[in-house]
């Protein structure tokens, strides 16, 4: 039998039954169409949280006081943890692969301007979190780069800060007190956006070591480093450890790596996409059963025709690739079909909720029409080896 009388035969037996052949497709459609929106929605996140956290820049080691793995001294005995301090950040400007040192500490405090009070986030710093963090001055200029411990007392603020106390009024020069402090603005940061919940725009930037006198502290709540391209961050983070080792006389700190934390966390975030995939593809299991019943009752309608075929001199392996390329045509038309309808949803969700991030990579889609055509090949062997052993004598008679 030549390829095209196959193919001629295999349309004209899904053609005959139009109801029937739709209803099976439509059950391998649907389930392809739930395993592109769901995985396109887990993929679309997974790049919105990613995104999220190296809007920041990706190139940090961020160390931390006190440390987070325990050892097995006696818990009796008491602590003598040293605190981060400027000093330690000063000494960590030695390493040379370094863009930048950034101290950090932060708190809430409420702020006062042009006859305004807010209560916003302050957070303490140096003028290389700019470099550090990719952040972007609207107007004005960000913290200037002076000694730590003599710092002036300057002010940078967010756009939704800036708008809340000014309006469309120029901040730039007026003063900003910030709980029992005063602070001269002389910079207004571009809009940011949220970050876990955190309002990135309503917040008031000042020197770390104002910050510190602010809020009581003797003690910094971070130091980020920022290091050059062309560095490794387990490079940087044994350098670090070095030089805070021999000023503290122990590691009572915590250096944290971003690269593995978000490593870490997208590697966690495949696995709930394929895990969001797998609960949909359970509804490729009402198409794979579709396609076994559909080609069971077609061997049983066309008994009398695989008998023909076989009494005209069809070999079974013809039988077998015959039925098996319409159950493979039928699941590749259910996955086609599943894929318009799964892209369009996908889209449609894009659309309705600009906020939620929806993204079908083409990986996917190649994936989902291969399933399809294996589920496809995998219920068809069943019915497609059943026509193949009919007797060809007992088959003529069943008519």
């Amino acid at each position: 039998m030549q390829a095209r009388d196959a193919i001629t035969m295999a349309v004209r037996a899904l053609t005959a039954h139009r109801l029937r052949s739709f209803l099976t497709l439509l059950g391998i459609a649907v389930g392809i169409a739930a395993v592109i929106l769901l995985t396109s929605i887990g993929e679309g996140l997974h790049r919105f949280v990613l995104a999220e956290f190296t809007q920041f820049g990706t190139n940090v080691v961020g160390i931390s006081p006190g440390k987070v793995s325990t050892g097995g001294a006696n818990p009796g005995f008491p602590s003598s943890v040293r605190p981060l301090t400027l000093a330690d950040a000063q000494a960590l400007q030695r390493i040379p692969e370094l863009v930048g040192v950034t101290p950090g500490v932060s708190g809430n405090a409420e702020v006062t301007a042009n006859g305004r009070a807010r209560r916003v986030l302050v957070y303490g710093t140096t003028a290389a979190l700019v470099q550090g963090f990719n952040l972007r001055v609207r107007s004005g200029q960000f913290l200037p780069d002076e000694e730590a411990e003599s710092a002036r007392a300057f002010a940078v603020v967010g756009a939704k800060l800036k708008q809340e106390l000014f309006g469309a009024d120029n901040p730039l020069g007026a003063r900003l007190r910030v709980g029992s402090l005063q602070f001269r603005i002389v910079g207004v940061l571009e809009s940011r956006g949220q970050f876990l919940g955190i309002d990135l725009d309503d917040v008031v930037y000042v020197p770390a070591a104002r910050a510190l006198e602010l809020f009581n502290r003797d003690s910094l709540m971070e130091i980020n480093l920022t290091y050059a391209e062309g560095a490794t961050a387990a490079r940087v983070g044994d350098a670090a450890k070095a030089i805070l080792r021999a000023r503290h006389g122990r590691e009572d700190f915590t250096v944290v790596m971003q690269e593995d934390m978000l490593r870490t966390l997208s590697n966690i975030l495949d696995i709930l996409t394929m895990a969001v995939g797998a609960l949909g593809s359970i509804s490729l299991l009402v198409g794979a059963v579709g396609i076994v019943t559909i080609m069971t009752i077609a061997v049983a309608e066309r008994t009398s025709e695989i008998g023909l075929l076989v009494a005209l001199g069809a070999r079974r392996g013809t039988i077998l690739r015959l039925f098996l390329g319409e159950a493979v045509v039928l699941s590749a038309l259910g996955g086609v079909l599943g894929l318009v309808i799964g892209i369009g949803l996908a889209q449609a969700v894009r659309l309705a909720v600009p906020g939620l991030p929806v993204h079908t990579p083409l990986l996917f889609v190649l994936l989902a029409e291969t399933v399809a055509v294996l589920i496809g090949l995998a219920a068809g062997v069943l019915p497609a080896r059943r026509a193949a052993r009919l007797d060809p004598v007992e088959a003529l008679r069943a008519e």
